[in-house]
């Protein structure tokens, strides 16, 4: 493979200006794994809309992959995605777009929407290219979401990454020159999802612009000067923020299908590259928020119980209060305790509790696992039954750093922000064949 920018212009597919905003977008299939009514609610306000052209039939939500019906859903799905392509998607952005993202705290978050270059990325354990997952791949994971995204006319994208840019040398002078921008798309997304903005990015000198600040980040030098401690490494240019088990789908998907592609056909195959938003994690509309951990099946006594053991099995030290090195609150339908751990057995006080919750599950199969991020829904998710690890908060400063020193982070290590202020499905390209 020649090399080519791990992030780059696209042929951005777009729904017609007819169709609103608050119609056309829509959250992220991986939330609310927990909460079928939310996804209910979007299936009425689809129904209500009277049939108006929406991302919701182009996608799966995570709480129906387990369904009977999940195959005829994936064949609804590829069929709209066939239909959508020659009736619904009739605009195209040739570069990027620049999005504003109103969040729920009227805060701003800036982002730009481009492909990744599958190639520059991987989640193999100890793998060091250019974009890296910032947690633990579970690829268990991954077959199910493959049968969706395989065969798959069109991608939209829920996927963020970060950028390490405390220069602000990327993203935000676009911003700046977004009043001389074509804008795209403008509206209230569904169910409280807050307001979004796009403008098309296609002026070459922009593109020039975006081109040489990625490859100043992506630097050797850019490396060495922010991650001291790993000099001469191989630099790290973006990293996951949201869709780790999305991106790692389409990398799956892609090598399953290279095996099939003569070399030639490779370099320029539309489906070597994912459409995603990039955003710099230090803007101060970027929220980086632990994911907490939802026990379901079990008694909260039980787990209390089976919690001291294996500390005392592992020499953890756990006790009550918050006087150790790591701390969290064990909840239940009737009680909440705070616990912390003076010897822990990882560096995170998530990786801890993941070591328990592996232990705790193996031994009682009854039990089922989530991950929220949201505390009032998991406050609401104990008094429904369930026995929750709330964990304290993350410093989103620690991120990249945690990245470049030990490698991916736990799996669901952290959140960035509220469920609704996730992106929401907007722009559309075609993976299968010729773009």
């Amino acid at each position: 493979m020649n090399k080519t920018p791990c992030f780059s212009p696209a042929h951005i597919l777009l729904p017609s200006e007819q169709i609103p905003v608050g119609q056309w977008g829509c959250v992220a299939c991986d939330q609310f794994t927990s909460d079928r009514s939310y996804w209910e609610k979007a299936e009425r306000a689809k129904e209500a809309a009277d049939g108006s052209p929406s991302t919701l039939n182009l996608i799966l939500p995570e709480v129906y992959l387990e369904e009977d019906d999940v195959d005829a859903r994936i064949s609804a799905i590829h069929a709209a995605m066939d239909d959508y392509t020659r009736n619904v998607l009739t605009r195209a952005v040739d570069g990027f777009i620049y999005v504003e993202r109103t969040e729920q705290s009227g805060r701003v978050r800036q982002g730009l929407v481009g492909r990744i270059d599958l190639e520059a990325y991987s989640y193999a354990e100890g793998a060091v290219p250019a974009i890296r997952p910032s947690e633990h791949t579970v690829e268990s994971r991954i077959p199910p979401r493959m049968a969706v995204r395989r065969g798959a006319r069109l991608e939209t994208p829920h996927i963020m990454m970060l950028a390490d840019d405390p220069g602000c040398t990327l993203i935000e002078p676009i911003g700046e020159k977004k009043e001389q921008l074509r804008k795209v798309y403008e509206g209230d997304l569904m169910l409280n999802g807050g307001h979004i903005a796009g403008w098309a990015v296609e002026d070459p000198a922009l593109l020039a612009q975006i081109d040489s600040a990625l490859n100043a980040l992506g630097s050797q030098e850019a490396f060495d000067a922010r991650y001291p401690q790993a000099k001469g490494g191989a630099p790290l240019t973006l990293a996951v923020g949201d869709g780790n088990h999305s991106l790692a789908t389409a990398k799956a998907c892609w090598e399953e299908l290279k095996k099939t592609l003569t070399p030639e056909q490779a370099e320029n195959h539309p489906a070597r590259w994912c459409l995603a938003e990039v955003c710099n994690v230090h803007s101060p509309a970027i929220e980086i928020e632990p994911i907490h951990r939802v026990l379901f099946n079990v008694d909260c006594g039980a787990v209390l119980l089976a919690l001291i053991a294996w500390s005392d099995s592992h020499a953890a030290g756990i006790c009550f209060g918050d006087a150790k090195q790591q701390s969290f609150t064990l909840a239940g339908p009737h009680v909440a305790n705070v616990l912390s751990f003076e010897h822990p057995v990882a560096p995170l006080t998530v990786g801890t509790i993941d070591a328990f919750i592996e232990y705790f599950m193996a031994r009682h199969i009854e039990a089922r696992v989530d991950y929220v991020h949201d505390e009032p829904a998991v406050r609401a998710l104990c008094r429904q039954g369930g026995v929750a690890f709330l964990m304290p908060p993350f410093e989103k400063s620690d991120l990249f750093k945690g990245i470049v020193m030990g490698g991916v982070l736990p799996r669901k290590t952290f959140s960035m922000g509220h469920a609704e202020e996730k992106r929401y499905y907007m722009e559309c390209r075609n993976i299968l064949g010729e773009e």
